[in-house]
């Protein structure tokens, strides 16, 4: 099983670095960070730095979308970076939640979203493709790779992901989700013809290790990972949208705890104590988080594992970013990596 660590690229970009050198020393192999222009620093420069300062470290946004960059834009930075640091990036990719609400924009179509996925690879790779009706290919491209892992939990874009997309990132860790998800994306890879464990499956969530599993060291712990079921709920409330409450498409597993939800502040999008979160029980944060000692974490992520998880990101928008790395490269990854 792979690990990656997800940061948002905070001010100063210097201790986003020194974070991802830290997690490789760890036994860490992807660093990953958001990409909102308008919250956040712009993560490729980052990215850049990151890649100059680790040896193996595979680096990328979790996530970027197709309507706040040009695709042939996105395509040649990655590219530019794998030219200069020798194929160690992988595009993740969304419909765009904060990047695109952030600025008055809606999430892109998935039809949009499916177009980009092909139309960035394959630029990227140095193929050919078609951008907005003209036909353009970046020249100077030699041996480019480009992985495209897709973000998804509705039953359409599960069923994209596993039509066109080459890793699937699932932004939970609830085993029973998982297993939900995973198929999904499985079956639709298998009808597109396509080897179905030929997707990677990437499981993200906050994690959080204590020293002991006390009520209050608990507590705690939960109190600094909340905030990201209310990210979720950002993407549940589009699902019961557009499927209603009760769906037989979408499990209430998934959609039952946003009832209580009152809308969505971004200016604390993705830290903890975000007040936009307060709708969300400790119930849903035990299922979606890894929170306690270790051996609870190397638990749960063997079951996750047996579900087919190839890697699990840990989230650590939370007050122990260093020791979560380094809990997770003494106890965590050893016995699981």
């Amino acid at each position: 099983m792979d690990f990656g660590l997800v940061l948002q690229t905070d001010p100063p970009a210097s201790r986003v670095v020194a974070l991802m050198r830290r997690a490789e020393r760890n036994g860490f192999r992807y660093g990953w960070t958001f990409d909102s222009a308008v919250l956040w620093q712009e993560p490729f420069v980052i990215h850049s730095r990151v890649l100059e300062h680790t040896a193996r470290l595979t680096v990328g946004p979790m996530v970027t979308n197709p309507g706040t960059r040009a695709w042939e834009v996105t395509a040649s930075t990655f590219a530019t970076l794998n030219d200069m640091y020798g194929n160690r990036t992988v595009c993740g990719i969304g419909r765009g939640d904060s990047a695109m609400r952030v600025a008055g924009r809606r999430p892109n179509t998935l039809a949009r979203l499916g177009e980009a996925i092909d139309v960035i690879r394959d630029l990227a790779e140095g193929r050919e493709a078609v951008v907005d009706g003209t036909p353009i290919r970046i020249p100077w491209i030699r041996d480019g790779r480009l992985p495209v892992w897709m973000a998804a939990y509705g039953p359409k874009a599960l069923a994209l992901a596993g039509r066109k997309a080459d890793g699937f990132i699932l932004q939970l860790a609830d085993p029973f989700l998982t297993e939900w998800m995973v198929r999904a994306v499985r079956r639709a890879a298998e009808e597109a013809g396509r080897d179905p464990a030929s997707v990677t499956v990437c499981v993200a969530a906050p994690a959080y290790v204590t020293a002991d599993d006390s009520p209050s060291a608990l507590a705690h712990a939960r109190d600094q990972c909340r905030w990201f079921g209310g990210m979720v709920g950002n993407h549940v409330a589009d699902l019961v949208a557009r499927y209603g409450e009760h769906s037989d498409l979408v499990p209430e597993a998934l959609t039952a705890y946003i009832k209580d939800r009152r809308g969505y502040d971004y200016s604390h999008h993705g830290r903890a104590g975000n007040p936009s979160a307060d709708f969300v029980p400790d119930e849903i944060v035990d299922r979606f988080c890894l929170l306690g000692p270790a051996e609870a974490h190397i638990e749960k992520l063997r079951r996750l594992r047996d579900l087919g998880a190839d890697q699990f990101a840990v989230y650590a928008m939370h007050d122990a970013k260093e020791a979560t790395i380094d809990a997770y490269g003494s106890h965590v990854i050893p016995p699981l990596g």
